[in-house]
């Protein structure tokens, strides 16, 4: 593979993580304008995002199977397609219908690109510098969180139709369709050069149970947390634009803490310190939640920095469970994290009507809890430092 085909796939990677990130973080901020739009409570609004989440769960779960019958490229090229359509949906339809359907199809063209995004980084990099690229991959996800809740929030305070905030996340994916051109992507499957020695199947082991639950419950908490805030600060009487700022504050840090950890996460053993990570960040979620008003930004400063790199490590631990990183196994652990995602509101949004948003927090806080317990049992059965000798690819 020459250098410049490598960096066109790393940028894909580093795009189609930004891509699920902006669609799923942006979802606080437009869903009080959607629930108008539609002339519905937030609460029940908020379940309609099921939809987005279950897109993503799907072609995650079925994509561990389709990389290897459809080539990548063609998958990507055609989820432009879809894109396209999703968004034409959202723009010329006022039907609650119609709205859940393009919302399920844009979930579908995120998970596609993630799922894709990931192999292509654990396929491309090895052992410590797998880990590394992943969490800079990873970073986008949170780059996009930082960034399209400010342009929500200015589209929306001008009157902009929220859709608007849609369709200019569909310019990710213009990005990653124009990659696409000139650009070979690995071959799958039947296709894939066969090895001289055969392969030998290994057994996951239980390492991979734990990382699985914590994936879920990681994904599960973060996105129960985030996506109420808003919600719970303008309950506390601050403006939507200075709830719109504590999200985006989050990513920010979140951003940076996941530089900072690319670089750090080398020097360390990474289930002692995830395990480290998991439990100050559920900390200092407590501190958020039950802390003084005046002090919450500083709070979900931290939070954003510390919980950084939990979820890419979770991924990169999993990976390390065996000699060779299987596209089964990655995807996998990603299925359950983005089952998470598909729960969110299927979760939260009861407790939010019955009780209002600081106890879905609260909800959210106690996940974390559950992550730092798994990864702390992770110490006593993962295998990644039998298998994480492995030289780096550059």
């Amino acid at each position: 593979m020459t250098n410049s085909n490598r960096i066109k796939l790393t940028w894909i990677s580093f795009f189609s993580y930004a891509l699920t990130g902006a669609l799923v973080i942006v979802t606080g901020m437009v869903m009080g304008n959607i629930a108008d739009y539609f002339h519905m409570p937030v609460s029940s609004m908020s379940n309609t995002f099921t939809f987005l989440n279950a897109g993503i769960l799907i072609s995650i779960f079925l994509n561990a199977w389709l990389m290897e019958i459809v080539p990548l490229k063609t998958q990507l090229r055609f989820g432009f397609v879809l894109m396209l359509l999703a968004l034409a949906g959202l723009m010329f339809s006022h039907s609650l219908t119609l709205f859940s359907a393009a919302m399920f199809v844009l979930g579908l063209v995120s998970g596609i690109t993630m799922s894709i995004g990931t192999f292509l980084i654990t396929h491309m990099y090895e052992g410590r510098q797998r880990g590394a690229r992943l969490l800079f991959t990873d970073s986008f996800f949170s780059m996009a969180g930082m960034i399209f809740p400010m342009v929500a929030a200015w589209l929306l305070a001008r009157t902009i139709e929220w859709y608007w905030v849609y369709a200019c996340i569909g310019i990710i994916y213009l990005a990653i369709f124009i990659l696409t051109f000139g650009c070979e992507f690995p071959l799958l499957g039947k296709k894939a050069a066969q090895p001289d020695v055969p392969q030998v199947k290994e057994k996951w082991g239980v390492g991979v149970l734990f990382l699985s639950v914590a994936a879920l419950c990681y994904i599960l908490g973060q996105l129960g947390f985030i996506s109420w805030v808003p919600q719970y600060a303008q309950g506390l009487g601050m403006s939507l634009g200075d709830a719109g700022k504590l999200v985006s504050d989050f990513w920010m840090s979140y951003m940076v803490g996941m530089w900072v950890f690319s670089f750090a996460l080398r020097f360390f053993d990474l289930q002692r310190i995830l395990t480290g990570l998991a439990g100050l960040a559920a900390v200092l979620m407590y501190l958020f939640i039950h802390g003084a008003p005046e002090h919450m930004a500083w709070y979900i400063l931290a939070l954003g920095f510390f919980s950084s790199a939990i979820y890419t490590s979770i991924i990169t631990l999993g990976s390390l469970q065996t000699r060779v990183a299987s596209p089964k196994l990655v995807n996998f652990v990603l299925t359950c994290g983005t089952i998470g995602t598909m729960l969110t509101f299927v979760v939260t949004a009861p407790i939010v009507a019955a009780y209002g948003t600081k106890p879905a927090l609260m909800t959210a806080n106690g996940l974390y809890a559950v992550v730092f317990v798994m990864c702390f049992a992770l110490g006593f059965v993962s295998r990644h430092r039998q298998h994480n000798a492995a030289p780096a690819a550059h």
